[in-house]
């Protein structure tokens, strides 16, 4: 099923060029390592203790909910990076630099050492040694989400708190900000304001932009009922509704909100309610009940229904690569987006799939780069490295110590 409906959109986002010795100034400035000489200016997209690099410097965080190990997974290098315990740890979230590993009294921060800065134009590439930061409160569901310059913690309960993204790569956590009042979804930095929802008692959410001081400025006037789901993407913020989707969006100051809508009655149980893809990418997707995948368009302002076998895990690259999926059958299997047709799959690759909540165990997830998938193996204590450009192959293999249930990549 396709369904489209026109969507405002903003100019089309130039493609990312890495420019690491003319793009941010010219000449010779904007050179890596640990920083410029006294005698020569400081080079544009410089951070201290980073080395810049030419390429993504992609780390997987890895985490074991039955004994609390976690740790770091160096694709460059294939070193793996020994870090600090998560007792109770049962989900692990990133914004691209941090590992969240949430538990149910708090949520530990680990800076994975790798990180990208995308200046619209051309992207800067960074890689630092792994750190702790500090445990933030908040209990089961509370929600992270960042950009540039802030983090935002979301309890379960609707408060917020905001921290400086400064005071993070620092290696702190700093004083928190409490947002005024409650929320009825996650607050999602973007665009130098926050995103949110916000709902009376009996009401349908209504989307909120907010300043950095948690002062409402902006109501599009979009309502979105029984929310679940947000993302952020090139051409804006994604809220999850029962009938579809919100695409919040921001062109010269002014704040928008438009409707994507399924285009037909779904039932709750078959609804998009986690979105997973490749960060950059417009192209999100979300389990669509038992054996199919919703995959929402965002440019296009599209929702497609991919039927597929009994779904575990699923996302794609987007810009016309396969949506990939884990089916119940352990392999690996590509779909093409527009038909719907398989176009490849793998051997079984998982042999014994855990039962999420099951002695700490949690679903397998696929994390997408520009050129590469990662599949986690909790049983197999292994991590698949997948070319899905390449009828899905096997490109590498990396055996580790812990079962890596939870598993998250940064550096993109």
């Amino acid at each position: 099923m396709l369904v489209r409906k026109n969507v405002t959109s903003l100019a089309p986002a130039l493609a990312a060029v890495i420019l690491l010795t003319a793009g941010c100034g010219g000449g010779d400035e904007a050179k890596s390592g640990s920083g410029a000489s006294a005698s020569s200016p400081t080079p544009h997209g410089y951070v201290e203790g980073a080395t810049e690099a030419a390429e993504q410097q992609s780390r997987l965080l890895l985490g074991d909910p039955g004994s609390g190990e976690t740790r770091v997974l160096d694709l460059i290098t294939g070193k793996v990076h020994d870090t600090a315990r998560s007792p109770g740890a049962t989900a692990l979230t990133t914004d691209g630099r941090f590992g969240y590993f949430h538990g149910p009294d708090g949520i530990r921060v680990l800076d994975s050492g790798a990180w990208m800065v995308d200046h619209g134009d051309h992207v800067h590439y960074y890689r630092a040694k792994v750190q702790e930061v500090g445990d933030l409160p908040g209990g089961t569901g509370t929600s992270i989400r960042s950009d540039a310059g802030v983090t935002v913690a979301t309890s379960a309960d609707g408060k917020a708190s905001m921290y400086r993204r400064a005071d993070l790569e620092k290696g702190t956590l700093g004083a928190p900000s409490p947002l005024p009042g409650t929320f009825a979804g996650a607050v999602v930095p973007y665009a130098e304001h926050l995103v949110t929802l916000t709902a009376e008692s009996g009401a349908p959410a209504k989307v909120a932009v907010l300043d950095r001081s948690g002062k409402r400025v902006a109501v599009p006037e979009a309502e979105c009922d029984e929310p679940q789901g947000d993302a952020v993407t090139r051409r804006g913020v994604v809220l999850g509704c029962a009938d579809g989707a919100l695409l919040v969006q921001e062109d010269d100051g002014t704040f928008t909100a438009e409707k994507i809508p399924y285009g037909e009655d779904v039932p709750k149980t078959e609804r998009a309610e986690e979105f997973r893809h490749r960060p950059g990418s417009s192209t999100l997707t979300a389990p669509a009940g038992k054996d199919a995948v919703w995959v929402l368009d965002v440019s296009e302002g599209a929702w497609t229904r991919v039927k597929t076998g009994p779904v575990v895990a699923a996302n794609t690259a987007g810009e016309g690569s396969p949506l990939v999926v884990l089916e119940s059958d352990g392999a690996l299997h590509g779909y093409d987006i527009p038909t719907g047709k398989e176009t490849g799959v793998t051997d079984p690759l998982l042999k014994e799939l855990p039962e999420a909540g099951a002695g700490g165990g949690a679903a397998p997830v696929i994390e997408v780069d520009r050129s590469r998938a990662y599949l986690n193996d909790p049983e197999g204590k292994r991590v698949y490295e997948i070319d899905y450009n390449d009828d899905l192959r096997v490109a590498r293999t990396f055996d580790v110590d812990v079962r890596p249930s939870l598993m998250v990549e940064t550096g993109r």
